[in-house]
């Protein structure tokens, strides 16, 4: 009886304890190397804990939580060493369900790391090239010398489609405007460009939209799909997918986006257009998005390294901008390549230092996030920067 009493209690405890109780879950394991295999893509990650660089970013991820400054998830490595893995706070405020590190965030304007990635894919494939015309793919674009790769690069001058969208679709209708409907806009509207096409960089989230369009042109699927099939699923990227407003009403991912402490950002009209924005992801999917571009999966180093190119001449080499990433050019001549993201109370950033193949990963549903500086991020693993 006393043995079946204790395997009982043994049961009873381990029940327990693998149900979280906590706001915040460290997701370390001391040196255990465990091997992951999806449909394509094998890598292996080495977990470590208990050292200086660990203890560094704890402590400054911890504070700002305690302080109710962060709330999300977090994750450091260094090609295959994870160095820290944690999530702080709820997905969901009144219903006090905590995050973990497998919960999916709206990755904002990262998405467009993706897109950039897309578009690079198709063009390996032959599909496209980067100097094509915008019109070769919409006739009736009313804007024209306009390029794929100054779509790539926010070279193109066009008028930002959000500000059009508040202006002219909202006086019609209180639906969703999908990207399809922003084409349509500008072919009706023609809403004033900023600048000639090249005279000058001009961050816009028009551009990313227009190349998601181009891709469901070109491979004539959804850009959901394609990022599915193309990106997500070769990598084991299981937690990752695209959310359009436009093919279903109702978000149902678990974790909101939050202004303030408990307001909820909502839902708006404008997640119906996707590239610039739109992707949800979890710092651990992120992560081995980041190890495939390391390991050459899809593209060769050269090939890669078109992407990272200074191609804005009107910028400093330390806040340039190539395909799809903010570049950092150090003086020598390595380059951290980023992007950071911010939508309706999720902020994001993801770091990469190619020198030293590390990566940052922050996924956060708190809109006070944003007082946190990439540099700082950076420093916390020892990344040099200008």
């Amino acid at each position: 009886m006393q043995y079946k009493f204790y395997y009982l209690l043994t049961f009873i405890i381990s029940f327990i304890i693998s149900f979280d109780f906590f706001e915040y879950h460290p997701e370390t394991k001391s040196e255990v190397e465990v091997s992951k295999e999806t449909n394509k893509f094998i890598y292996n990650e080495i977990y470590v804990e208990d050292n200086p660089v660990t203890q560094r970013i704890d402590s400054f991820f911890s504070t700002r939580y305690k302080l109710g400054a962060f709330s999300g998830a977090v994750l450091y490595s260094s090609h295959d060493t994870i160095y820290y893995k944690k999530s702080f706070g709820f997905g969901n405020r009144r219903k006090k369900d905590s995050l973990t590190v497998n919960s999916k965030f709206q990755l904002a304007s990262v998405s467009k790391v993706f897109t950039a990635f897309g578009i690079m894919l198709l063009e390996k494939e032959g599909m496209l090239s980067f100097r094509d015309s915008l019109r070769k793919f919409f006739p009736e674009f009313p804007y024209d010398n306009i390029t794929v790769h100054q779509l790539l690069t926010h070279r193109s001058g066009l008028p930002n489609y959000m500000y059009a969208a508040d202006e002219l679709w909202l006086d019609n209708t209180n639906s969703t405007i999908d990207n399809c409907d922003m084409v349509d806009l500008f072919i009706a509207h023609q809403p004033n460009q900023y600048y000639p096409p090249g005279k000058r960089y001009n961050y816009n989230n028009t551009n990313y939209a227009l190349l998601a369009s181009i891709i469901e042109e070109v491979s004539q699927t959804n850009y959901s799909d394609f990022m599915s099939k193309n990106i997500f699923t070769p990598l084991g990227m299981i937690n990752t997918s695209v959310y359009n407003k436009s093919e279903s009403e109702e978000n149902n991912e678990d974790v909101l986006g939050y202004i303030g402490w408990n307001r909820n950002a909502g839902n708006t009209y404008l997640n119906g257009v996707v590239g610039d924005k739109g992707i949800y992801s979890t710092v651990e999917d992120m992560n081995k998005f980041s190890n495939a571009i390391f390991e050459n999966y899809f593209f060769t180093k050269d090939e890669m390294n078109i992407a990272y190119q200074l191609y804005n001449k009107d910028l400093y080499k330390s806040d340039n901008y190539g395909y799809g990433w903010r570049i950092n050019e150090l003086p020598d001549s390595s380059k951290i390549v980023y992007h950071m993201g911010w939508w309706k109370g999720f902020r994001s950033y993801f770091i990469r230092s190619l020198k030293d193949q590390k990566t940052i990963i922050v996924l956060s549903n708190d809109s006070r996030t944003g007082k946190i500086s990439s540099n700082s991020l950076m420093d916390l693993f020892d990344i040099k920067y200008e």
